[in-house]
């Protein structure tokens, strides 16, 4: 006898997507704290064995991080992150096959208040990562600092995180069998500091270190850009110069992040609150740039493959920016 079950009521899918963003939200602006404070506080109570053993793995551990960390599927899989998929909603489309027997470097940009799309589409199975790219492990670079965080550092790594230095991005593109990617948000922490409706500023002029490494590894690099990832949040103006600017400038110098004072909608009203706006986000991920290797690229070589990275990522943009609504007197701007 099969058993059918009614579909879940609009309203009641609503819900659920509002749930899955706000509990990814909290993921990373509260969970990290939470996880601080119970590691410091089991000290003090019955249970100070669990920090104390959580603190012996730690250290036995603490090269997981680099060396691809502890992808856990079931997490990657779980049903929360389809709601959030379906909330915004998020895609992921592909415009070339990509060789499992090869490893890849991905640009990912822009990086967005909160990197929404990068998040959903690189360590979640939500948009459906492995059926597009069959035989491809994702790792998504992420700010080293957080894996630094007792208990959230495993629960970070169980969806394909790994730290953002040079010898935890060397160790998956060095691997010899291949079928890895390594996404690179090359803008980092203060290109949020631009993240606003409209705006197609990337912070890339000067960036290069993600470049010299491909060229030293000879992986092929890959532009990505995430259509709608600056339109989920409005920000406070910042201009630069401003006083709000220059503190986030200083906070970032000494916390290692940034900052933007972002607001859009609230839960039971959309006028104001923290919960990002329901506007589709695009990924639209490129063809692979050839990089041919050495290990020690001179700086013309090393600006010659930028050039045509940054050629790629623009005809990416002007190919695809009028599917999703964008001027056609609108162009990326490298800063």
């Amino acid at each position: 006898m099969k058993v059918e079950f009614a579909p879940l009521s609009v309203p009641l899918q609503r819900r659920l997507q509002t749930a899955s963003v706000v509990q990814w939200i909290f993921s990373f602006l509260g969970l990290a704290q939470c996880c601080t404070a119970l590691f410091i506080i089991l000290f003090f109570t019955r249970f100070w064995l669990v920090s104390t053993l959580y603190a012996a793995w730690w250290l036995i551990d603490r090269e997981k991080p680099s060396k691809g960390g502890r992808r856990i599927h079931i997490l990657r899989n779980c049903i929360v992150w389809r709601y959030m998929r379906d909330y915004f909603p998020i895609t992921l489309m592909k415009t070339a096959e990509l060789d499992p027997r090869q490893n890849y470097l991905v640009g990912f940009h822009p990086h967005g208040v909160l990197a929404a799309g990068a998040f959903l589409n690189f360590c979640t199975e939500a948009s459906g990562f492995s059926m597009l790219f069959p035989g491809i492990t994702p790792h998504l670079m992420m700010l080293s600092l957080w894996f630094r965080i007792p208990f959230f550092r495993d629960y970070v790594m169980s969806g394909g995180l790994i730290p953002s230095d040079k010898e935890s991005a060397s160790y998956v593109l060095r691997k010899p069998e291949g079928g890895n990617l390594l996404a690179v948000i090359v803008g980092g922490a203060q290109e949020a500091l631009d993240a606003r409706p409209g705006s197609f500023t990337l912070l890339l002029k000067n960036r290069k270190g993600f470049v010299r490494l491909a060229i030293q590894h000879g992986t092929p690099l890959v532009p990505a850009f995430s259509f709608g990832e600056n339109d989920v949040f409005d920000q406070v103006k910042n201009p630069k110069g401003s006083w709000l600017r220059s503190i986030q400038h200083c906070l970032q110098k000494i916390m290692g992040i940034s900052l933007p004072l972002f607001h859009a909608r609230g839960i039971f009203q959309y006028s104001f609150g923290l919960i990002p706006y329901r506007r589709p986000i695009c990924t639209v991920v490129g063809k692979p740039i050839p990089v041919q290797k050495k290990h020690r690229p001179s700086e013309e070589e090393v600006d010659q493959v930028h050039q045509k990275y940054l050629n790629e990522l623009s005809n990416l943009f002007e190919k695809h920016k009028a599917k999703y609504n964008i001027p056609e007197d609108s162009h990326l701007e490298f800063i």
